[in-house]
């Protein structure tokens, strides 16, 4: 029988600049999607700071090291509850930022990735793209493969993950209004068309003129929606997921009559367009 892991995407309303409050709710969401058992927790983009930054003077006063300060608090708690917390933040190093989330386990810090795609848009206006590969972290609750909100409307950036042996996409994202169609179809898709489960963490909220649409969303490998949230709501969703049925990437409908061999039937030899600039 396979292994079933409970996971948890929280739909939470950050506050712009307000990071020891946003980190004090971050630190009681744990608790409570822990107590209902859940052992990989995937918060929004941003979580730690709110999102809809005026300047990079704003962005550099909230933005941290990882592992750093606030890592850290989450990463001592990730310890004491033996959880798995995906968790997004502004991240400096030198003089630069980068969007990026950070991957805590029940030993402490494992990962992080930096946000690759950027949208002329709030915090992404002034931070730089990021420079760190797509990679795989191998941990208890599955392989997984981290990439944030403007990246899933990249099917580069998940093919990779998948090709890579992800079992479990986690994508923290701040869905304003105007980007329905993503919670609506696309977290779907990009399930259905790698073979492998997906975790979609919004916000809801009001910030600075812009509107969240929660949908937070945990998508099966197959496609099918296990657990959505609402459009205005803080809330945790939940949802048990297997990790093995993801490695499958040939798909039995009928034996020797209906079989998709999704990854086997790959003509890369054909594909060279899609990594030429244009």
């Amino acid at each position: 029988m396979s292994r079933l892991v409970k996971v948890a995407a929280i739909q939470s309303d950050p506050k712009i600049l307000e990071v020891e409050k946003n980190l004090d709710e971050c630190l009681e969401f744990i608790k409570v999607a822990s107590k209902k058992d859940a052992k990989l927790i995937v918060f929004p983009e941003c979580s730690l700071t709110g999102y809809c930054f005026s300047s990079f003077d704003e962005v550099m006063s909230v933005a941290e090291t990882i592992p750093g300060r606030n890592v850290n608090i989450v990463s001592s708690l990730c310890k004491e509850l033996g959880v798995y917390v995906v968790i997004g933040l502004v991240e400096r190093e030198g003089d630069k930022c980068f969007n990026s989330l950070s991957i805590l386990g029940p030993k402490g810090f494992i990962g992080k990735y930096r946000k690759l795609h950027l949208p002329y848009l709030g915090l992404d206006r002034f931070v730089s793209h990021g420079d760190i590969p797509l990679r795989i972290l191998d941990t208890e609750v599955g392989k997984l493969g981290g990439i944030i909100c403007f990246d899933t409307r990249f099917p580069e950036a998940v093919r990779i993950l998948a090709l890579l042996g992800a079992e479990i996409i986690v994508l923290p994202t701040n869905w304003p209004k105007g980007a329905d169609l993503v919670p609506k179809y696309v977290i779907n898709t990009r399930a259905y068309e790698n073979r492998v489960h997906y975790i979609a963490a919004n916000r809801v909220g009001r910030e600075r003129g812009f509107r969240f649409i929660g949908h937070s969303k945990i998508v099966h490998c197959s496609g099918v929606t296990l657990a959505e949230a609402s459009i205005s709501k803080e809330e945790i969703i939940y949802a048990q997921l297997s990790p093995e049925e993801s490695r499958e990437k040939h798909v039995v409908i009928k034996k020797n009559e209906f079989e998709l061999p999704l990854f086997k039937e790959r003509r890369p030899e054909l594909y060279e367009l899609i990594c030429k600039k244009i």
